[in-house]
């Protein structure tokens, strides 16, 4: 039974960054790693999203991780938050959570960039990680904007990080080398992440988006 059905089909951004501000490091942490995004979620419920991939590299390897991600919670107790990869009427589990930490969705995303561009590049994981992880903890600008969410404008902050500006090893990435990290969050959607978005070359080479679709009952 679907809980909050126009939450997903209408969801577009209506403006850019109205403005930005600066952020320290920490804050840029704090506020991508938010805690307490899933108190306010109904522990009968899930908090279903939509990942697309492309990959230039690698096609296949997009078609196989382009699905839904479902987040509940175990039994309907308010600790252990579970994600589940969803494709063609097949169920894979992704892991199990502290709920009370925040979203594990950031997280599941990060991974699987770091994931998808060791694969697709042929770089080291622990490399590819160990840059995305300093690039968290960098200064960073807040972009404020606009979206709409079922069918009403709210505002939203974006954060953007590129972990391999700079890097000596930039041209030898087959593209990731202008790798864009970038998180869209708000209050106003349940979990907080309203996209997470990484791009290579402008999405010509690599694309991965996560987008919250919509709350359903759990199964």
């Amino acid at each position: 039974m679907i809980r909050f059905s126009a939450l997903g089909l209408i969801l577009a951004l209506v403006a850019g960054a109205a403005w930005a501000n600066p952020l320290s490091g920490e804050k840029t942490y704090d506020l991508l790693f938010r805690i307490g995004t899933l108190d306010r979620i109904d522990r009968g419920s899930e908090l279903v999203y939509r990942r697309d991939v492309r990959n230039a590299l690698k096609p296949e390897a997009a078609d196989r991780d382009s699905g839904q991600i479902a987040l509940s919670f175990r039994d309907g107790e308010a600790r252990v938050a579970l994600l589940q990869f969803r494709k063609d009427e097949k169920y894979r589990a992704l892991g199990s959570f502290p709920a009370s930490v925040g979203n594990p969705m950031i997280m599941y995303f990060y991974e699987t960039v770091v994931r998808d561009m060791a694969e697709a590049a042929g770089g080291s994981p622990y490399y590819i990680r160990n840059r995305v992880k300093d690039a968290l903890i960098q200064n960073a600008e807040i972009e404020e904007g606009e979206a709409v969410l079922g069918g009403k404008t709210i505002t939203t902050q974006t954060i953007r990080l590129y972990p391999f500006e700079g890097d000596p090893n930039g041209a030898r990435m087959q593209g990731f080398g202008d790798l864009e990290l970038r998180v869209t969050m708000s209050d106003a959607v349940p979990g907080w992440y309203m996209s997470l978005v990484a791009e290579a070359s402008g999405g010509d080479v690599y694309r991965s988006e996560l987008m919250f679709d919509r709350v359903d009952a759990a199964q």
